[in-house]
């Protein structure tokens, strides 16, 4: 049964970082494109960030040259660096394969 576990979330100030993790199970993890979306309140869920299984990476605009997507093809985790965070960041952070399968997201707010 496949599982994706996100964490890292938390309280961030305006030009901070967090590390998000996703740790996945029950599928052949390297395998397959793994992605970050997130869902800020009110508005539709949006697409992140891609890594392909040999690494090639693709970023929203909003994000690029702020956030990095990588992964560990043998600790099965999939992570997203993001640094200088601003408000509009806030949002629930959700990781999700190329299978369909989805984790239950992790809160990330940014605030002063």
């Amino acid at each position: 049964q496949a599982r994706l576990v996100e964490s890292g979330g938390g309280l961030a100030q305006p030009g901070g970082s967090l590390r998000l993790s996703c740790l996945a199970s029950g599928f052949t993890f390297s395998r397959y494109i793994m992605s970050w979306y997130r869902q800020a309140p009110g508005k539709e869920r949006e697409w992140v960030a891609a890594i392909f299984s040999e690494g090639t990476t693709n970023y929203a605009d909003p994000v690029k040259g702020r956030f990095t997507i990588s992964r560990d093809n043998a600790k099965s985790t999939v992570y997203l660096q993001m640094n200088s965070l601003k408000p509009e960041d806030t949002a629930v952070y959700y990781c999700s394969c190329s299978l369909g399968h989805w984790g239950k997201g992790t809160q990330v707010t940014v605030s002063s």
